[in-house]
């Protein structure tokens, strides 16, 4: 290969390494995501790794606002990604705007069960200590992330399609 061969292969080489290099801390932080129309971009923009999954919204049996039947309603959030998310600071709250904020560490491909009434928190339920019921028949549970973005939203109920 002459010198010139080399130094453009070189020269082209190293060129992709920084343009992946740059790229790189971006995608990490989630930031790497198509903007969508009137940007020349395509692709959609990639599903979060961290969404809501089942809820419970009717507590079984008699609505009798003790612990156990508060307890039973309940919002599961997944990480559906391989790696752990710190949701400090995320919040999930219902159309009236009451509000659970998260301070846990959220493993890969595991989820977090929200229940309304006093329990104690582990890796896999946490309490919002409330004393009344949260999740009406017919609304929306909402999933922010620390800075106050929209991450999911599920909506339930004759208002809302009654999607579950």
């Amino acid at each position: 290969m002459s010198r010139s061969a080399r130094r453009i292969t070189a020269t082209v080489l190293a060129s992709g390494a920084l343009l992946a290099a740059a790229a790189l801390p971006a995608a990490a932080d989630g930031h790497g995501h198509s903007h969508g129309r009137g940007h020349g971009h395509s692709k959609p923009a990639p599903r979060p790794a961290v969404v809501l999954g089942k809820i419970q919204y009717d507590s079984p049996g008699r609505d009798n606002g003790s612990n156990r039947s508060l307890n039973g309603e309940w919002v599961t959030v997944t990480n559906t990604g391989r790696g752990s998310v710190n949701l400090r600071g995320w919040t999930l709250s219902d159309e009236s705007h009451r509000t659970y904020r998260f301070d846990l560490r959220l493993a890969g491909r595991s989820s977090v069960r929200v229940h309304t009434g006093v329990g104690r928190d582990n890796s896999h339920d946490v309490y919002q200590d409330l004393r009344r019921y949260v999740w009406d028949n017919s609304d929306t549970a909402t999933l922010k992330d620390a800075r106050g973005h929209r991450v999911d939203s599920k909506s339930w109920g004759r208002h809302h399609g009654g999607r579950r």
